[in-house]
């Protein structure tokens, strides 16, 4: 039995980080992890060891995720929740596929206008900052449906190394260290929060100190116990209400009690004779990825190559239209005709590249929304197990530390997810999306969600799994890794650390990280009448994270002569790992 793993540990702090992002684009990508039994691959180290523990111990791919999830509410916490929500795309050794919503809903008091002062204006982080900005989580709902339905082994044994680390501690690495440290000032604003978020003597972490978080562990204990009961219907969600109602926020204890996991059929096209699996609605991801990959099926972009002002034209171009579409059609399915089987076809792929000028920019003010009749401190985590089953799994608080706000007694940190609803038509919201009445929100409604775990198969079985955190830009991180694999041969950790590019209807303005593209690409694109720059406030996007299955690249693949699973962790995940077995 082989095994082998890789580590990422940065060698940069974050102030380094943010100072000169372009030289961890431009470093060398680590060479891909390889096993032969199970691969798993999250942006936290401790918790891909978590998945592999699983693994090895007879469990399937489920399993691994679920404990996954809880591990990284506990070593993550940025992104890693319970008081959130996200999506799990699983495709099992047979070829059968489910798709499990536990996103976060709007609470049963929550208004159309409740971010809107008097005059009709939108109130500065009121969607962003503290308890008005909480959704209802579903994570726990979410884990514990999977686990009953598709896993194998007790809930008991899957939290066991979640409780641990919160009851006993974990020694923070200097990627730790630093998450925690960038958001200092805001988590320092709510006493529960500063109490386990911040250093008593007022000093930034540290690598090597340690992070003990009790009373997420008696919660996470009495999860263990008692089943998700213990967190909808028991203490936990009493706490969470308290803590809402104390601090002008509008939970109700029967927002908890309602909760309910939605199981739905995924999203799936094909590209280039790959299957694709992917989120629906109430996630934008699955949809949008392929409906850009439709439209970009028709064009020779192996031959164009990566990078070139050619290949970056048509990426845009499809990214505007599928963007238009995104922003103003799809919504929560409970709530709005989501016109899916329009935007996957490869028929309306084809009346777009009819619009699409092979010369000229497009200009986003002329594409208006059809009438059919996140964070990015979101996380991803890949895992395929020794039988093939696959899951790609992606959840959030939605910004980092999600409302900045821990309930008291419970540990928890609770999501500010209702800034993806629409405050107000027209304008945008933490991720540039300017969005419209279809994700307007509603009491019991889902806000749309860009998050895309997604799953790839070939011939019938699986190829790829593969998905990232980033806000509006995951859908376009993730169909790059996919495009740098099948169109580019790239290997898989080429495919998840090469630079990208996005564009997202509005505004309009093509993004790149540093050096994502030559001078001599940038003076073409320029002629063509693209804006194209770097987002300083946001200079460096994602940690995607990827697994290849049956060679590094598609070169490996053919010559048939590679290992069965690759995996790479993105090197933008400054404490990810990859783990094969």
């Amino acid at each position: 039995m082989s095994y082998s793993r890789f580590r990422f540990v940065a060698l940069i702090s974050a102030v380094a980080l943010a100072v000169q992002p372009a030289d961890l684009v431009l470093a060398a990508s680590p060479a891909p992890v390889t096993g032969e039994n199970g691969m798993v691959v999250t942006a936290q180290h401790l918790a891909t060891d978590v998945g592999v523990s699983v693994l090895k111990s007879g469990g399937n791919a489920v399993d691994a995720a679920v404990a996954v999830g809880y591990a990284l509410a506990v070593v993550y916490p940025t992104a890693g929740n319970i008081g959130g929500g996200g999506f799990m795309t699983i495709r099992l050794k047979d070829g059968k596929t489910a798709f499990l919503d536990f996103r976060e809903r709007a609470p049963q008091a929550a208004t159309k206008t409740m971010y809107l002062d008097d005059k009709g204006n939108i109130v500065p982080r009121a969607s962003l900052d503290g308890y008005l900005a909480v959704g209802v989580p579903g994570s726990v709902a979410g884990f514990e449906l999977a686990r009953e339905k598709y896993g194998s082994k007790p809930r008991e044994e899957l939290m066991a190394p979640a409780i641990t680390f919160a009851r006993d501690g974990f020694t923070l690495s200097q990627g730790d260290a630093s998450i925690l440290n960038e958001d200092h000032e805001r988590l320092a604003k709510d006493a529960p929060t500063a109490a386990i978020f911040t250093k008593q003597d007022g000093k930034p972490f540290a690598t090597g100190d340690k992070l003990v978080q009790p009373d997420l562990a008696k919660a996470l204990s009495s999860i263990s116990e008692q089943g998700k009961d213990a967190f909808y219907k028991g203490a936990i969600a009493d706490a969470i209400v308290k803590a809402s109602q104390d601090k002008h926020g509008i939970l109700a204890k029967q927002d908890f009690e309602n909760y309910k996991v939605r199981e739905l059929d995924p999203i799936q096209c094909n590209y280039r004779g790959y299957q694709v699996i992917s989120s629906p609605p109430p996630s934008s991801g699955g949809v949008i990825i392929c409906e850009i990959l439709n439209v970009l099926e028709g064009y020779p972009l192996s031959y164009l190559g990566s990078g070139s002002a050619e290949t970056v034209h048509l990426m845009v171009e499809a990214m505007r239209y599928a963007y238009v579409d995104r922003n103003a059609a799809l919504g929560d399915p409970d709530f709005v005709k989501n016109p899916v089987s329009k935007l996957i076809d490869k028929g309306y792929a084809a009346e777009i590249r009819a619009k699409i000028d092979p010369y000229r920019a497009g200009v986003s003010a002329d594409l208006k929304p059809h009438d059919f009749g996140e964070s990015h401190e979101t996380t991803h985590y890949s895992i395929i197990d020794k039988d093939g089953n696959a899951v790609a799994v992606t959840y959030t608080l939605n910004g980092s530390f999600g409302a900045g706000v821990v309930a008291p007694g419970t540990g928890i940190l609770l999501n500010n997810e209702m800034d993806d609803f629409t405050s107000k038509p027209g304008v945008a919201n933490l991720y540039g999306l300017v969005q419209g009445e279809a994700n307007a929100i509603a009491p019991g409604k889902t806000p749309l969600s860009s998050m895309s775990p997604t799953i790839v198969a070939k011939d019938g079985k699986p190829f790829m799994v593969i998905g990232s955190p980033g806000g509006s830009r995951i859908i376009t991180i993730t169909l790059q890794s996919i495009l740098n694999v099948v169109d580019f041969g790239m290997d898989i950790s080429d495919a998840v650390n090469a630079p990208r590019i996005h564009h997202q209807w509005q505004p309009d303005r093509v993004y790149m990280e540093p050096h994502a593209l030559s001078p001599d690409t940038l003076k073409l694109l320029a002629g063509m009448g693209y804006k194209v720059g770097v987002d300083k406030s946001w200079p460096i996007w994602g940690q995607a994270a990827g697994i290849l299955v049956g060679g590094a690249s598609l070169e490996d693949i053919g010559k048939g002569g590679g290992a069965r699973y690759n995996g790479a962790i993105d090197s933008r995940a400054v404490s990810g790992m990859a783990e094969g077995y």
